[in-house]
């Protein structure tokens, strides 16, 4: 009897340790070799305890949006507007920042437009459609200086390597698109004129406001509260290696898909610009105001229906 009774204690030991040592699995859609494939793979460099990612593959921003819907995958990188969006509709997933690096308007380095009233007339290359987020509030920003420029400037959308390909041949005479290209435009010395913070600051949004963050279940992230809170520091520590440690950034230059010096460095400079350095109550009433904006800019069409951004968009680890 000593004996069984000993052997199922034993028993009970290693199965409760086997347990114990068993790590949450992360299902992370990401696009291949999009920015976030950088930090997922610095992060990689240093395994974690708690959790362990399995990275699927996807085509783009569409596809990762069916993927988590569908259950295919537990996180992706996505926009809080459309995290309130579904909340409204009674879905659970919430948010959590990632980057608040944004896209900016690029023009060639001779360029005789200096400033957004300067577009006036122009031929402007916009990534993505009439709903880009940079687009709506530029279109605000232009407001203030009595600019309408969906009358004053000739519109040309198109995706991003679209676009780049449009300012390059002097189809367009700027080009408002996502970072990561406007980045790689800079390097080939094109010019700045704005970007995503600056127009939100022109608009009265002094705060930093994440563009973009994890989207995933509020009900999966509280259940592995643990595992996720984990992920989301150890990731805050990868990208901290890649912006410090040139050791790190080596290792993954080959998912830039870039090759001469310039673009690397400007890639890295504006990656880096985007850590995220203050999330708290301040940002996310900014993050409130801006969708008033985009609601009333879009027409409802970017926003829905719901008339204040829904409780539950952004998740507390807390």
């Amino acid at each position: 009897m000593k004996c069984n009774a000993f052997l199922i204690s034993l028993c009970l030991f290693v199965s409760c340790s086997a347990y114990a040592a068993e790590k949450t699995v992360i299902r992370i859609g990401a696009q291949a070799f999009g920015t976030v494939d950088w930090e997922l793979a610095a992060l990689q460099d240093n395994p974690q305890p708690d959790f362990q990612l399995e990275i699927q593959h996807l085509a783009n921003a569409e596809a990762g949006k069916i993927a988590l819907q569908s259950g295919a995958v537990d996180m992706i990188v996505s926009d809080w507007i459309w995290v309130s969006r579904l909340r409204a509709t009674g879905s659970d997933f919430t948010f959590y920042p990632y980057s608040n690096t944004s896209g900016a308007l690029v023009v060639a380095k001779d360029s005789p437009i200096h400033s957004v009233k300067d577009l006036n007339g122009k031929r402007l290359g916009i990534a993505g459609g009439e709903l880009d987020k940079n687009w709506l509030l530029l279109q605000a920003l232009a407001g203030q200086e009595q600019l309408d420029l969906n009358v004053s400037v000739e519109k040309i959308f198109g995706a991003p390597p679209l676009i780049n390909e449009q300012i390059k041949q002097n189809r367009v005479d700027a080009a408002l698109t996502y970072w990561h290209f406007a980045a790689r435009l800079e390097a080939q010395d094109y010019r700045q004129i704005i970007d995503g913070k600056g127009i939100l600051k022109g608009l009265g949004i002094q705060e930093d406001v994440p563009s973009l963050g994890y989207v995933f279940k509020q009900s999966w992230a509280n259940y592995h509260k643990q595992a996720v809170s984990s992920f989301f520091n150890a990731g805050k520590q990868a990208k901290n290696r890649l912006c410090t440690s040139d050791a790190a950034w080596q290792k993954i230059i080959p998912l830039t898909q870039a090759d001469d010096a310039a673009t690397l460095a400007k890639l890295r400079q504006r990656y880096c610009e985007g850590g995220i350095e203050h999330w708290g109550e301040p940002e996310q009433l900014a993050a409130g105001r801006i969708y008033t904006m985009l609601r009333k800019l879009s027409n409802n069409q970017l926003t829905g229906q719901s008339e204040n951004l829904q409780p539950g968009t952004f998740w507390s680890i807390e």
